[in-house]
């Protein structure tokens, strides 16, 4: 089966087509449908497996480049070699072996010994040192060779656009540390589905980020991404530990350069400005890291507590206005030019703000789906309460809960969902503290009361 019958080459160049008359002030096409493609396969990850290549003309990347990748690596080992530059450069021997001769060949390095077939052992050159200070001046990356923009795209977008939708089965699982109405349960199945976004308001401490962050442990399958992307010699780095849990493959018939994830939750808070969503280059690294939003394609980027951020919610937003109208974002090099890389992951814009406090119609417009946390009704609370505390390993007394719901009424507070894990929590921090057995007793609850809520305020605006 050819590529083309996965995904349309017309979406492609209709995005790119898109971009270009959108840069030239001109019309702007109707967005690429999220659902251009059927949905295939129970796993993409199972069907696009990028293949290995073989020789160096299977790559999508410069040889120059690439030979240029491997002298910046043959002085991190000791004791260099064909098998040992391979590995660090997700290639293949054959490939490998070729680029290194190529480095021979223009007197950077020499070989040393021989270790086996194709794999021999090199040493650097004098003019070998002074070719590496020029090429590091421009670009310090020495790790897993890069791919092109073009490939990136194409499989990010086939990967996503090929997931089926999330069972039912897999959401209530997903959700099964919550409690949700029906109704929630169904928009974010219809956000998992679509691939939409989704705007959840509601007061602090009812569930918004929990729910966002169960989202993606509903998300079918994995997804394929790679290391790094090549620019014009130019690296961006996309692949990172922290936001991305690699999962391993059946064999070893593929492109190392691409690594298998599970779909990726990156979560961003107060810290988030408009320069974290460009491309970030230093002096010191010489090459770039790929923004929060490229690291979660194929998965889901949650932006908590939306109004906190060093930037306004309205700057905020309207940055995101194209990409996710169009499913595609503009990001720009040191040099000024301007590539489009693809925006295919699920947003979860999560605020305790009113719509209307936004005042931005346009960004509401482009909202895939709005979703509102209310607080927990006291049967909500209750099962809350009990479940919490079987998961702690605690025995409740159900007559405990509506003391504490009566608590709520005299004092005139609005019950959360998170007050019953925080009370009990507190419940056994002050058990041990006293050397007691860990008890949830009705004195216990009233002192940890105080203590978390501190004195009933006079001022009905701050309950």
């Amino acid at each position: 089966m050819t590529d083309q019958y996965f995904m349309s080459t017309t979406d492609l160049q209709h995005t790119e087509e898109m971009a270009v008359e959108a840069e030239l002030g001109g019309p702007v096409p109707s967005p690429i449908a999220t659902d251009s493609v059927t949905p295939l396969f129970t796993n993409p990850a199972d069907w696009f497996v990028p293949p290995f290549p073989e020789k160096l003309e299977d790559l999508d990347v410069n040889p120059g480049f690439l030979a240029d990748l491997a002298l910046k690596t043959v002085p991190l080992d000791s004791d260099c070699s064909t098998s040992t530059i391979a590995a660090r450069m997700h290639l293949g021997m054959m490939i490998t072996e070729a680029l290194l001769q190529r480095l021979c060949h223009d007197k950077f390095i020499e070989i040393k010994g021989v270790v086996g077939l194709h794999n021999h052992r090199y040493a650097m050159l004098d003019h070998g040192w002074e070719e590496l200070r020029r090429l590091t001046s421009f670009c310090s990356y020495a790790g897993p060779s890069p791919v092109s923009l073009k490939s990136y795209t194409e499989m990010i977008t086939q990967q996503v656009r090929n997931r089926p939708p999330a069972s039912r089965q897999a959401l209530d699982q997903a959700m099964s540390n919550l409690i949700l109405s029906d109704y929630a349960k169904e928009i974010i199945g219809l956000v998992i589905g679509s691939g939409r976004s989704l705007f959840l308001t509601g007061p602090s401490g009812n569930g918004k980020t929990a729910m966002a962050r169960a989202l993606v442990d509903a998300l079918p399958g994995e997804v394929w991404i790679p290391y790094a992307i090549e620019v014009d010699g130019q690296v961006i780095r996309v692949f990172d530990t922290h936001n991305h849990s690699p999962v391993p493959h059946a064999n070893d018939n593929y492109d190392r350069r691409w690594v298998r994830i599970r779909p990726p939750l990156v979560v961003v808070g107060g810290e988030l400005t408009l320069d974290s969503l460009e491309l970030a280059f230093t002096e010191t690294q010489r090459f770039y890291e790929a923004p929060l939003h490229i690291k979660s394609n194929g998965g889901v980027l949650v932006v908590d507590d939306l109004g906190r951020q060093r930037c306004s919610a309205t700057e905020l937003l309207n940055r995101w206005i194209v990409p996710l109208e169009y499913r595609v974002d503009y990001l720009t090099l040191s040099t000024g030019k301007k590539i489009q890389v693809p925006f295919e992951q699920i947003v979860v814009f999560a605020t305790n703000l009113n719509e209307s406090d936004l005042e931005d119609e346009a960004f509401m417009r482009r909202m895939g789906y709005r979703l509102h946390a209310e607080p927990p009704s006291p049967e909500t609370y209750t099962e809350i309460f009990l479940r919490y505390a079987r998961s702690r390993g605690l025995f409740a007394d159900e007559n405990l809960i509506p003391q504490l719901l009566r608590k709520y009424q005299v004092e005139g507070r609005i019950p959360k969902a998170c007050d019953p894990r925080d009370l009990i929590d507190r419940t056994i921090d002050r058990c041990r503290l006293l050397r007691q057995p860990v008890k949830l007793t009705e004195e216990g609850l009233d002192i940890v009361w105080k203590g978390y809520f501190g004195q009933p305020s006079t001022d009905p605006k701050r309950r």
